[in-house]
């Protein structure tokens, strides 16, 4: 390959990075208890002992997941190109993000038999990964781990959720490199939510938002843009990114309000990932370079640089372990695309069949085109409100039921769950233990669907059917239609409405709940599950009618 984007060795991967000059892989241990663990660092995630050490290994290992890249996301890897994350085999727990070189890509399989081999780039060794012409048969795959053992009991009697309301909801306009300035969208959306709750922008007591600052179009500035630009005084604000998913947002000014901080916070969340990727494609917006760091310090020098491989390696291990095709993913895409034709809101309301979702052209695989949902311009926002203020307001309430928030599982892309998308199972748990009612009693399932295979592992995590039976549920659509046991995202989602990254979904609850879903009502929604998150963290509410 050519050149490819280096990691920024920091002052724990130094050692990883360096190590390989003399071929041998090195690999975070606990002296303790021996377990061997990645990426680096200082504490044991086994036995939480402080005697690590960069051992030696045998550079031996198995894929248990894979993506064969066919979509250009970097020059310096022309397609197509595996993507895979393979297990050690001194400890299947520890795990690396690499590419599999030295064979065809449509000859990499799970179970597959790999040794290292490095490749020198300035001053790092990356590790690559080949066949192992030594091995005989596949390796084995780690063990599924139920992460429900690992639930607690609520902490409290007392609800928090029971102490407020989702009193408006305001949407501004929404589509592709509309090239509108993002705060003007905010400000769009702020302004009708706040009238559809019956306020003035002076009763707005509080602020949140999700990720407060980004500088790839998935941000208008946060806290300090909207508050300048509509003179707000709050008495409390949140801009976190390490929240319960997109919706933590929502989640957070529920504490606050709860707690009697606030009477009502104005959520907002803004996108602008379609003009901005117009503006760097032009040259007139200079995209950051340097070296990879953060989480794309493990994933770049592989060309691993967007979500769809990264879950794409997941669903390929779902795939072997379940002996499922595409089919569900199909029916998930088609679902969303009929209800999108509902919505006049939608960017692609074009007729989608079965058979074009299998003739959609591939990304990575096992993601095709209809497989990914669609970058676009656009804002929402949501008014929490005090309980005792919702019969004041000129709509009906919208109530939270219940929220889940819990980690149960690494917050990583690959080293823990491999069955489903990281970070689904946990909050999926962990909303049933909050409340009384069970799956049986939703109405209406908006799940993030950034990719088609998130539903899955949403659907399975939320008990809707057990563990590799999503084909089955789903059975070609009819269980997930408008009119079918359990409508899946009757506004097209974000595969097909767009990339409202998570708030969408909270807006289209709050329209079936309120009866205001025109064109595209679930017949008595009573009760709605949502859940944000394309991965680490996510989180789920469910809302139901007052």
């Amino acid at each position: 390959m050519a050149a490819r984007p280096l990691p920024q060795p920091t002052l724990a991967s130094s050692g990883f990075w360096r190590s390989g000059a003399d071929g041998v892989l090195r690999i975070s241990r606990c002296d303790g208890c021996g377990r061997c663990f990645h990426p680096p660092g200082p504490v044991c995630p086994g036995c939480r002992g402080r005697a690590v050490t960069l051992s030696p290994t045998s550079g031996k290992a198995v894929v248990v997941g894979f993506s064969v890249n066919h979509q250009t996301w970097l020059p310096a890897f022309p397609p197509p190109y595996v993507v895979a994350v393979v297990a050690l085999a001194e400890d299947d727990r520890a795990r690396l993000t690499t590419n599999i070189v030295g064979c065809e890509p449509d000859e990499v399989h799970v179970g597959m038999r790999v040794r290292v081999r490095f490749e020198q780039q300035e001053d790092v060794y990356l590790p690559l990964f080949e066949p192992d012409p030594e091995a005989e048969g596949p390796g084995p795959l780690p063990e599924p781990r139920d992460v429900r053992a690992a639930l607690r009991p609520m902490a409290s009697p007392r609800k928090y959720e029971d102490r407020v309301a989702l009193t408006g909801v305001g949407q501004s306009r929404v589509g592709r490199r509309l090239m509108v300035d993002p705060i003007s969208l905010t400000v769009d959306a702020c302004l009708a939510a706040v009238a559809d709750a019956g306020l003035d922008l002076d009763e707005i007591d509080g602020l949140s938002t999700y990720p407060a600052v980004s500088p790839t179009g998935m941000s208008e500035g946060g806290i300090t843009a909207l508050s300048e630009a509509l003179q707000l005084r709050p008495t409390w604000v949140n801009g976190g990114s390490e929240v319960p998913g997109q919706i933590g947002s929502i989640t957070a000014g529920m504490l606050a309000v709860a707690a009697g901080l606030c009477r009502h916070v104005l959520c907002f969340r803004t996108v602008w990932e379609s003009s901005h990727a117009a503006l760097v494609r032009s040259g007139e917006w200079t995209a950051s370079g340097g070296r990879a760091t953060g989480m794309l310090e493990w994933r770049a020098p592989f060309g691993a640089v967007s979500a769809a491989q990264w879950i794409g390696c997941h669903a390929s291990h779902y795939m072997h372990r379940y002996g499922v095709g595409r089919e569900a993913l199909g029916a998930i895409a088609v679902t969303a695309r009929a209800g999108a034709a509902r919505n006049p809101e939608a960017l692609y309301r074009d007729p989608l069949t079965i058979d074009d979702y299998f003739g959609a052209r591939l990304i990575t695989t096992p993601f095709g085109l209809y497989d990914c949902d669609v970058p676009c311009d656009g804002a929402v926002a949501v008014v929490v409100s005090a309980i005792e203020t919702a019969a004041d307001r000129p709509k009906p309430p919208v109530l939270v039921e219940a929220a889940g928030t819990a980690i149960l599982e690494r917050l990583s892309w690959d080293q823990d769950t491999l069955t489903h998308l990281p970070q689904s199972q946990g909050p999926s748990a962990h909303v049933w233990t909050r409340t009384g009612l069970t799956p049986t009693d939703v109405d209406v399932a908006l799940l993030y669907d950034g990719f088609t295979f998130n539903v899955v592992s949403w659907l399975e995590g939320l008990g809707f059917c057990g563990p590799g039976e999503a084909t089955g549920f789903i059975a070609g659509g009819k269980t997930i239609a408008l009119d079918g046991e359990l409508p899946l995202n009757p506004h097209g989602g974000q595969l097909s409405a767009g990339r409202l990254h998570g708030y969408g979904f909270v807006r289209e609850a709050m329209l079936q709940l309120r009866g205001e879903a025109h064109g595209r009502q679930v017949d008595g929604a009573q009760t709605a599950v949502v859940t944000s998150g394309g991965g680490v963290p996510s989180g789920v509410m469910l809302l139901r009618k007052a």
